[in-house]
């Protein structure tokens, strides 16, 4: 059984028999009707739109659309006195979100959304599932959602190298100093992955990882571990863990709040490269950390995507926005490989023309002493 550590099925489900007979609080009937409907629908993987992937939503990606959709009522109501959704006009839409995006519809403590894209994404998925639905019953709806602006605005995040991480490690509870060097070594995802990761999961003598199907947000992989086997292997030991024991089972807020306090610690209440303060680090951050540290020493993108799960190669450079590069150019690389070609041929052909002139000489050196040996016997003879 895979362990849900924000424990979405649960939340869902409670909330679902909870708005089951009164429907939605806070909201008018005609958008919890709308709301519940569509929920519903997501559910089961109906009415999906033609430019989504089809089939059931996962009980993360439900609890996500029923927050936002139950936000834009409330929001819609309070801004433009709309008790209907989708009542809501394609001026007053695009507006509502370029607000948002510059800060002048702020959180309910003062500071700006993070990631309006996210937001505009979950509205246009849902209008486009209000659009089937209707043309269904013979209506045709405008897909008043065409000139939002969706372009991603990626969060900072906290960027450590190499001897930031071991500095930390050496610092750290003896868990945390294990946890920390195995989420820098494999990039694994946090907590998702993470924490339904078996003993079992390990092999050839803890120096490769099993990341099964079931728990993978995208797709199972075995791949390396370069650095934390030898650490792993003595902490299996010492927690006296068998096979099928989950190999961290821990609290994610609680491992958090630990990393926030130790990084505030070690590395001060600065800023790193990525924007994001040294005491705002998470578990999620030594994923982008992982990146970075293996970018450079991988051969291949497609290994690279391989070891951190993702399946399209923008993934890379969204994780680690290439820091820790640097630049690895020889001479040797100045010549392409026509140039390359070209050259090679050139040396060949002086070597082969070297070779002959060497021969030459050497013939004409042996016909000068065939010439010297005529000359000396044709001067003993004149003596003679």
């Amino acid at each position: 059984m895979k362990i849900d550590p924000y424990k979405h099925k649960e939340r869902f489900l409670k909330w679902k028999e909870k708005v089951g007979e009164n429907g939605i609080s806070g909201i008018s009937k005609t958008n919890s009707d709308l709301i519940l409907r569509y929920i519903h629908d997501m559910e089961h993987g109906l009415n999906i739109s033609f430019k989504s992937t089809k089939g059931c939503r996962s009980y993360t990606r439900l609890n996500t659309l029923k927050e936002k959709m139950i936000f834009f009522a409330k929001k819609f109501r309070e801004i433009y006195d709309l008790d209907d959704i989708t009542a809501i006009s394609e001026e007053n839409l695009v507006l509502f979100f370029s607000r948002m995006r510059k800060g002048e519809i702020t959180r309910r403590d003062g500071k700006n959304y993070l990631s309006t894209n996210y937001f505009v994404r979950i509205f246009k998925a849902f209008w486009h599932w209000h659009q089937k639905v209707n043309k269904k019953n013979g209506d045709e709806i405008l897909d008043i959602t065409e000139d939002l602006d969706a372009r991603s605005e990626k969060p900072d995040w906290v960027y450590l190298t190499e001897e930031q991480v071991r500095e930390l490690c050496r610092k750290a509870k003896y868990e945390y100093e294990v946890l920390i060097m195995f989420l820098f070594d494999t990039g694994i995802r946090s907590p998702g992955e993470l924490v339904n990761i078996r003993v079992a999961d390990l092999y050839s003598d803890f120096k490769e990882l099993h990341i099964r199907d079931e728990i993978s947000k995208t797709f199972g992989r075995r791949i390396k571990l370069m650095i934390c086997p030898e650490l792993l292997k003595e902490y299996v030991k010492s927690k006296d863990l068998s096979n099928e024991d989950y190999l961290f089972p821990i609290n994610p807020p609680t491992v958090n709040k630990y990393l926030q306090r130790l990084a505030l610690r070690v590395l001060g209440d600065k800023k790193s490269l990525a924007g994001q303060k040294y005491s705002e680090l998470t578990m999620y951050d030594f994923r982008h950390c992982s990146c970075c540290y293996w970018l450079p020493r991988y051969k291949s993108e497609s290994a690279l995507k391989y070891r951190f799960g993702w399946k399209k190669s923008d993934k890379i450079h969204y994780y680690s926005e290439l820091l820790g590069m640097k630049d690895t150019i020889s001479e040797d690389d100045m010549f392409i490989d026509t140039t390359k070609t070209e050259m090679e041929q050139k040396i060949e052909k002086s070597h082969r023309e070297n070779e002959m002139l060497k021969e030459r000489i050497n013939s004409m050196e042996e016909q000068m002493k065939e010439i010297l040996g005529l000359v000396r016997g044709l001067g003993e003879k004149v003596r003679q």
